[in-house]
């Protein structure tokens, strides 16, 4: 049974990045959404495993888009990874306090992404 991690990334570039690095988890189906809002209907919709958003979105920014998920009953127990190149020294602990298990700083490793990635999802 494969696993879907929604990547909400409105950064095409950034996106296809992160495709190419997941692809390496065995039984892993990234979907993506551009807009937080398109990510909540998916959420609604499909049996995601894993989260990984970046903070910068149009409309609704990922910070609101974490708290969003944490707030549902089926959202308590997934795995929220944020990627941001907000360079305030205190979002990683906002990040954090909102709900995600990780954040990375752009430019990050696209491979430590799917390290921390597969640790959280064997987790579960």
């Amino acid at each position: 049974m494969s696993r879907i991690v929604l990547l909400v990334e409105d950064a095409e570039s950034c996106s296809t990045t992160l495709e190419v690095a997941l692809d390496r988890i065995p039984d892993l189906v990234v979907k993506s959404a551009t807009t937080s809002e398109q990510a909540l209907e998916m959420l609604h919709r499909e049996p995601i495993s894993a989260l990984i958003t970046d903070l910068h979105l149009p409309n609704m920014d990922g910070m609101e888009l974490v708290e969003r998920v944490r707030a549902r009953p089926s959202g308590a127990r997934i795995p929220i990874l944020v990627i941001s190149g907000d360079a305030d020294p205190r979002t990683p602990e906002r990040v954090l306090r909102a709900g995600a298990d990780a954040f990375f700083a752009k430019p990050y490793s696209p491979a430590a992404v799917r390290q921390k990635l597969e640790t959280l999802l064997n987790a579960v």
